[in-house]
């Protein structure tokens, strides 16, 4: 069981059309939150991710974090991928 309360965990920040960014927290499934400014987004990510934590507590369930996991990112160009397996 885990001893602590610090708690890891990847944000994804998409900037919305309208202007904003919506937040997605990959490792809490349905942890999304918005804000107005990046810093808004932040703020209310982690509010939303203790929210999070109280119910899973509540209901006596694990906690997964993103304590061993990384986010990376890959340019992929379809065309040139299909094209050298054909």
């Amino acid at each position: 069981m885990r001893k602590t309360n610090n708690f890891h965990y990847n944000l994804i920040f998409r900037p919305e059309s309208e202007g904003g960014f919506t937040v997605i927290v990959p490792s809490l499934p349905g942890c999304i939150s918005y804000g107005k400014t990046l810093e808004e987004a932040r703020k209310n990510a982690a509010d939303a991710i203790g929210g999070y934590i109280v119910s899973l507590k509540k209901h006596k369930e694990p906690i997964p974090n993103d304590d061993q996991s990384f986010i990376t990112s890959l340019d992929f160009d379809f065309v040139k991928h299909y094209a050298a397996a054909a």
